[in-house]
């Protein structure tokens, strides 16, 4: 009886979640952290625009949020560009909440998402 109710347990656990609504904003803010300065630099980006810290440039492509809770959490779609050489050294989406879940490896410079901009 205890494995039929572990296994009922596992399997319930195994059902997807309830797909939440994202809203997609006008614009993001992300953070650059330049490793041998030590200096950080907060970006205010708008969809499309491509900002330049130190030897990167970095595009916001897309910035989304929970519909329901504007300010919960942050997913930003980046393209990161190391002087210039034209393969990106980041391609891909950065989530504010788990910084480290797809992080740009660069010896250099750290980049994660902080916010939205809703208005």
């Amino acid at each position: 009886m205890i494995r039929a109710g572990a296994l009922l347990a596992l399997s319930l656990s195994a059902l997807p979640a309830a797909a939440q609504e994202a809203a997609v904003a006008p614009g993001g803010v992300l953070r650059v952290l330049d490793k041998i300065t030590g200096i950080s630099t907060d970006l205010d980006l708008a969809s499309g625009e491509t900002g330049r810290v130190g030897h990167l440039l970095i595009m916001l492509d897309e910035c989304r949020y929970p519909a329901d809770n504007p300010s919960g959490d942050a997913y930003e779609r980046l393209v990161v560009r190391y002087q210039a050489i034209e393969d990106p050294v980041f391609q891909g989406w950065m989530i504010a909440s788990a910084p480290a879940l797809n992080a740009m490896d660069h010896p250099r410079y750290d980049v994660w998402a902080l916010r939205c901009k809703t208005s």
